[in-house]
């Protein structure tokens, strides 16, 4: 079974990876990075070319081009890493990981782990070798869990888009040691493969479609199909439905739709708190690269307008936890794990609306421990105003509005 159709959700992660590594190194731009982009007719078109790089120069020349190249507004730069990271895994295998870092939020390494599944199959052999491929993506704390949310996009499609299977086959790598997220990660994935993938067999997605999304704007999330404790990245995933059912465009959603898609949250009774912030906060994930034309190379160099506008865009979700929510949710976007320099989450929280400020430096307290080494940890909470700090404190509780 090929790999390549498998791994569309997961190149979101690795792209940015790449981009800001190149961009904090200074290197200089290939030759073909000015011109790769011009004239594309369709991002078929684009993905053809770096396809036809990849093979000719290497993967890994290829995802340089990629960080580097000048392209058309709002190309989806994570599926574009997709593509390039199906292909390092045919010329390098598992090994390739070691040539992934978080670029194009994490494309590569979820491509490598994909392709290992498709060749080897779901043994407990196959699973071990692809938690320790997970364990060797570059990047920090968080490299290692997101990508298991790459793998469950590829497990979706493996098992023929049927939601039971993959969980069933996401539950098998969950251990108590990272709060079985390699599970709920898993189980993600999968759903962000439902709202937007299909490449492997796309017949069969949209019968999955048919099937799971029934005219509920919360379905699957709100159904027994997921389990309590993946609910969470289930509805943090779901998103384009909600702008789907506002009667959006997603290719550019109408900012005037975006109220009625956060009332399908306010839906979720206030009694099930991380389900509700996990659907509001799913917004804040979207609007970051919105707000950039979904550059998600240069999300830390984003102007003040583009962070303004996304945040002013949490302001119309209406109740007040939703705003938080959201707004948490954004700068958690910003900050990316510690990946991105952590001086433009607090840029961002700068921006933010004056009521909302509280919920955006929660989050970056709780990110700066939750993600940054001890050296960098007292560095960056010291910036931070006295009432935040202590939330950098080890053992401090996770923030409200997530």
């Amino acid at each position: 079974m090929s790999s390549k159709h498998l791994q569309v959700g997961i190149f979101f992660v690795v792209c940015a990876a790449f981009i800001f590594a190149g961009l904090k190194q200074g290197a200089a731009p290939y030759a073909e990075a000015s011109t790769i982009g011009q004239g594309v007719a369709t991002f078929k078109e684009l993905t053809d070319r770096f396809a036809t790089l990849a093979n000719e120069k290497g993967a890994v020349y290829a995802f340089e081009v990629l960080r580097q190249a000048t392209l058309p507004p709002d190309t989806d730069l994570h599926l574009l890493g997709h593509t390039v990271g199906d292909i390092l895994y045919t010329q390098k295998g598992v090994a390739g990981i070691a040539d992934c870092t978080q670029d194009f939020r994490n494309a590569c390494s979820h491509a490598v782990v994909i392709g290992a599944l498709n060749e080897f199959g779901p043994s407990d052999s196959t699973l071990k070798q692809i938690d320790d491929a997970c364990k060797q993506a570059p990047g920090g704390s968080g490299a290692y869990t997101m990508c298991y949310h790459g793998l469950g996009h590829g497990v979706f499609a493996y098992f023929g888009y049927d939601l039971q299977k993959t969980d069933a086959f996401c539950k098998r790598m969950g251990t108590a040691k990272y709060g079985y997220q390699q599970y709920t990660q898993c189980v993600g994935g999968a759903i962000m493969e439902l709202m937007g993938g299909g490449g492997h067999d796309h017949d069969a997605w949209l019968a999955a479609r048919e099937k799971y999304l029934t005219g509920d704007p919360l379905a699957p999330c709100d159904t027994t199909l997921i389990t309590q404790s993946a609910k969470g990245f289930c509805y943090i995933y779901l998103t384009p439905q909600l702008f789907q059912a506002a009667g959006a465009e997603l290719a550019r959603p109408d900012p005037a739709t975006f109220p009625k898609a956060f009332s399908f949250c306010d839906v979720i009774p206030k009694s099930q708190k991380s389900n509700r912030d996990s659907c509001f906060g799913g917004f804040g994930k979207e609007f970051i690269p919105l707000a950039g034309d979904r550059d998600i190379r240069r999300v830390a160099l984003f102007s003040d307008q583009a962070y303004a506008t996304a945040a002013s865009w949490c302001d119309l979700s209406g109740p007040q936890d939703g705003k938080e929510s959201c707004i948490a949710q954004e700068v958690e976007s910003v900050f990316w794990g510690g990946e991105n320099d952590p001086a433009a989450s607090f840029r961002f929280c700068s921006l933010v609306p004056g009521g909302l400020q509280s919920a955006c430096y929660r989050r970056i307290a709780f990110d700066i421990k939750r993600y940054l080494p001890e050296a960098a940890q007292t560095q960056w909470c010291n910036k931070l105003a006295p009432t935040y700090q202590d939330g950098c404190a080890l053992g401090a509780p996770e923030p409200q509005g997530m």
